[in-house]
């Protein structure tokens, strides 16, 4: 995000012990890295949870584009049945046709 050479932190670093001078410096230094850690640390806490929320939504994407295939599949299965069943039933008429001209 921001690139920080050697040249910009040896000028932050003269700034500092000139404005805070040289008794306070290494205290304010370390004050100054614990608060820096702390930000990190919150900033990758947030970042897992933004990344758990993120996997967490494409899992309920793919469990209902599954239960999309799977509801897909049943109707095609008893579609299929059904035309299976007209078949059935259409032979059979033209069956007992074929037998009642037979008959007459």
């Amino acid at each position: 995000m921001f690139e920080v050479g050697f040249s910009e932190l040896l000028m932050v670093g003269l700034v500092a012990l000139i404005v805070i001078g040289p008794e306070r410096l290494p205290r304010t230094a370390r004050l100054a890295g614990l608060w820096i850690g702390r930000i990190n640390a919150s900033l990758s806490g947030i970042k897992a949870d933004i990344q758990q929320q993120l996997h967490a939504e494409e899992m309920r994407q793919l469990m209902e584009q599954h239960q999309i295939g799977g509801e897909m599949e049943r109707i095609i299965a008893e579609t299929k049945a059904g035309i299976d069943d007209l078949e059935q039933q259409a032979q059979t008429l033209a069956d007992d046709i074929a037998h009642h001209d037979k008959s007459a």
